[in-house]
């Protein structure tokens, strides 16, 4: 549980410093484009900060499918 949690919070962080946003704009089940307005480039720099803070080997086009926070995280849980 507590490493559910701790994976929450850190990719809650991420998203914060590349966003410069609030945690509470951070919705878990809304689409990142669509609630928070990621382009592309933003996604790029959200992978490349996940995989320096979590250690783990993702595809370069493994976040870009990605939807949600909830599925950002659930990647992650996988590694």
């Amino acid at each position: 549980m507590d490493t559910q949690i701790a994976i929450e919070d850190k990719v809650k962080n991420i998203l914060r410093k590349v966003l410069d946003i609030k945690e509470n704009e951070i919705i878990p089940g809304a689409k990142l484009d669509e609630s928070l307005g990621i382009d592309s480039t933003e996604m790029v720099e959200i992978s490349v900060a996940i995989k320096k803070e979590f250690g783990v080997q993702l595809k370069d086009n493994e976040l870009k499918k990605t939807q949600s926070f909830n599925e950002i995280v659930a990647i992650l849980k996988s590694k």
